[in-house]
């Protein structure tokens, strides 16, 4: 993860318009000299979420919402730290400069205005050539109309060598530029060619938005190679983590925590067009972890699977499957009609057909019983043992304990078998253990992180509206009596700020911090809702929690002291006076 450098940050942030960032997200109306909106983190019908021109800082006088312009894409989006920062830079035309953290490379800005150009290109291609035309006849045949075509920027890629790249250097673009951005690449005899040709393409975007490659499909058969062509692996471009249509569903992904996974690219796009923008697509490849993580990263609960119906889809089903209810994730299988794709349902029936089908979607474990049973006779001991063995193992690899235990009694139902055969044999013992710093599988857990996280979350997201809070904060608690040193940090540097008059602004924060963990430390302390009706209480029994936990420490580190055995008389006699004041004693947080 890289570090940008103070200036780099100090200078993005006098260039912000809250305004403008905002204002591509929510409806803003004009109110004198401020600007209000309906809060887009609570339902409201009277607009009480409130920004002043010019000010860096927005607030909803309904829910308490409150923070600048990369709270605002952290917490809506769903971006890191460093993706908002990034969007941010390249909205305002900020170069962000990399002091560690990252081998320098290629400026990211320059890759994405050359991916940027190049969509353009692509697009009026499609819409503007002869060639583009008999393309364009092709998508009318898959019921894909201008509108269509406009709103989602789907272009041709020319299929004579060199035009792209001409056009590319008329906006003086390298060609080591578009190498990097995976627009062209070596050829076997020297020189340079098109890495996209006579394709219809689909610009694949960020998070917020910028393109950072493209997803290419042959619409003539005597098109040399496979169906689908997509940018090869990029600073941008991560096909193990890139999923197609996120950036026009994230957001809905996050607030309702449910999605729909499908292969196509324009089974994903028509979809997102009738209303389920909740839709994704991987990428060419297969389905992995790594998207997986993407999409419960964003709190997914629920899954939809709907997946081409022929023996491949179905396959990739299981797969896909397995690997989100092995993160705990509710895996429902869509069952489409033989011989439909998802885009040609939509054409064929309603988007409300398609909701009956979301509803009748199969749970994943009475799926993988009938997918699986197809390859056994269970009717033979033999094959219906050779079963049950096989989806026991494939259960208990599952991460979450309650749901292996919750599944295997489930299947033992679905087998009609004992539930003792399946849950009492070979007990499931996940690698969960807890200590001072440990971990729960791969999380690593540690107690004074969590605690002293809570105390920042409430500074962070109240600290400006709220000036009782970190006058209570300051009276109570020095900062040497935070033990976790990235903790203690932030708070040492959100006090200076504070007692300086200075804006806490996320990006102020993050300048001074310099750390390749503060970034995860911020998505962390944002992550976690607060009920801001209980900020005083609920902040005062955090305080209260870190003084008690200090008063513990002090009072067992006497305690082993004086059971050491290497105390003199003198040394122990004092050390039991200090043991017995601290023990009447205990602290209270003063207001």
């Amino acid at each position: 993860m890289p570090i940008f450098s103070k200036e780099s940050l100090e200078t993005l942030r006098q260039r912000i318009d809250l305004v403008d960032v905002l204002s591509a997200h929510i409806d803003l109306k004009r109110a004198g000299a401020s600007y209000k909106a309906p809060c887009p983190f609570h339902d409201e019908k009277t607009p009480s979420f409130m920004v002043q021109k010019g000010d860096q800082h927005y607030h909803c006088f309904g829910c308490g919402a409150h923070g600048d312009a990369i709270t605002f894409l952290m917490t809506h989006l769903k971006l890191s730290f460093n993706q908002a920062v990034e969007s941010l830079a390249q909205q305002f035309h900020v170069h962000l400069e990399v002091v560690e953290g990252e081998t320098k490379g290629p400026n990211k800005g320059l890759l994405k205005e050359a991916l940027d150009q190049a969509c353009r290109f692509f697009h009026f291609y499609l819409l503007h050539t002869e060639e583009g035309h008999e393309a364009l006849q092709y998508l009318h045949g898959r019921g894909i109309d201008e509108e269509f075509i406009r709103h989602f920027q789907i272009g041709l890629a020319p299929k004579a060598p060199g035009v792209l790249r001409k056009v590319m250097h008329q906006k003086f673009i390298k060609d080591e530029t578009m190498a990097e951005a995976g627009l062209i690449a070596a050829g076997k005899e020297g020189g340079w060619r098109d890495f996209f040709h006579d394709r219809i393409t689909f610009p694949i975007c960020d998070a917020a938005g910028a393109v950072i490659g493209f997803s290419a499909r042959k619409y003539r058969e005597k098109t040399f190679g496979g169906k689908y062509v997509n940018t090869p692996e990029t600073p941008l471009f991560k096909k193990s983590r890139v999923l197609f249509g996120l950036h026009h569903s994230r957001r809905r992904i996050a607030k309702e925590r449910k999605a729909i996974v499908v292969e196509g690219q324009i089974d994903a796009l028509k979809l997102i067009q009738a209303g389920f923008n909740i839709t994704v697509a991987g990428q060419g490849t297969a389905f992995g972890e790594g998207h997986v993580k993407e999409l419960v990263n964003l709190g997914l609960r629920e899954i939809f699977l709907a997946l081409d119906s022929d023996e491949a889809g179905q396959e990739a089903a299981r797969k896909i499957g397995d690997l989100f209810q092995r993160e705990g994730i509710e895996v429902r299988v869509v069952r489409l009609p033989s011989g439909l794709d998802p885009d040609a349902y939509l054409r064929k029936e309603s988007p409300e057909a398609f909701v009956k089908l979301l509803q009748e979607a199969m749970d994943y474990l009475t799926f993988l019983v009938k997918h699986e049973s197809r390859k056994v006779d269970l009717n033979s001991p033999a094959g219906k043992n050779e079963l049950v063995q096989h989806l026991t193992r494939q259960i208990r690899d599952w991460n979450q304990p309650l749901m292996v235990h919750e599944s295997l009694r489930k299947l033992s139902h679905l087998l009609q078998v004992p539930e003792s055969m399946v849950t009492e044999a070979n007990q499931h013992t996940p690698n969960v253990y807890i200590k001072k710093s440990g971990s729960v599988g791969m999380l690593e857990i540690d107690p004074d992180r969590i605690l002293e996280a809570d105390l920042l979350r409430w500074l962070l997201l109240l600290g400006e509206t709220r000036p009782d809070l970190l006058q209570i904060a300051e009276c109570n608690m020095p900062p040497d009596q935070l033990l976790h040193p990235l903790c203690r940090k932030f708070y040492e540097v959100y006090l200076s700020r504070a007692k300086a008059g200075e804006p806490r602004d996320l990006l102020g924060l993050m300048a001074k911090l310099e750390s390749e963990e503060s970034g995860a430390l911020v998505a962390e302390l944002l992550q976690k809702k607060i009920n801001k009706e209980r900020a005083e209480t609920s902040f005062m029994e955090c305080l209260q929690k870190i003084l008690d936990r200090n008063w513990m420490q002090r009072r067992e580190a006497i305690k082993t002291r004086l059971h050491s055995g290497q105390c003199s008389d003198e040394e122990a006699n004092e050390l039991a006076k200090q043991f017995d004041e601290i023990r009447k004693n205990p602290p209270k947080v003063q207001v």
